[in-house]
């Protein structure tokens, strides 16, 4: 259900992508004579699509990592989470044609980061634990690496 509605909003992406581009090449005023403005707007297109992306990725993976439910919700929700906060902290901080500098939204992106940084640390941690119980350990090895010459 995830995948589907993640990539059900891909085309969102690709239409910001689109906006964008509209505005810039039509000199839309309060965009092309604002660079920080441009900078951000710029950044959370970009980063909306690589964390839908990444979400898509780290989904294949969630059922094989040995985690709580609760840690396994959050290595599936939290790139996505992410994928909406960070965006719009950077969109919304400066939605002011005339902004100078980024308003208080843009402290969202500090949430977002938090649950990215939740997401893919937990997804790593259980894919290693998993990996881990499902090989036993050979005869001489104690832990996680081995003694032996064929490294």
């Amino acid at each position: 259900m995830t995948a589907g509605i993640l990539l059900v909003l891909l085309p969102t992406v690709m239409y910001g992508g689109l906006s964008l581009l509209s505005l810039l090449t039509a000199g839309t005023p309060g965009y092309t004579s604002n660079p920080l403005r441009q900078d951000l707007w710029r950044a959370g297109h970009a980063h909306a699509g690589v964390y839908l992306i990444l979400s898509l990725v780290m989904l294949q993976y969630v059922d094989e990592a040995r985690l709580s439910p609760f840690w396994k919700w959050i290595a599936r929700s939290g790139a996505p989470i992410a994928a909406i906060l960070i965006p719009a902290a950077m969109f919304l901080s400066v939605a002011s044609p005339s902004a100078t500098k980024p308003n208080g939204l843009i402290d969202l992106a500090y949430v977002g980061a938090a649950f990215l940084a939740a997401a893919v640390l937990s997804l790593g941690v259980g894919l290693i634990r998993g990996a881990r119980s499902a090989r036993p350990l050979a005869a001489g090895q104690s832990g996680a690496f081995s003694s032996g010459g064929d490294q």
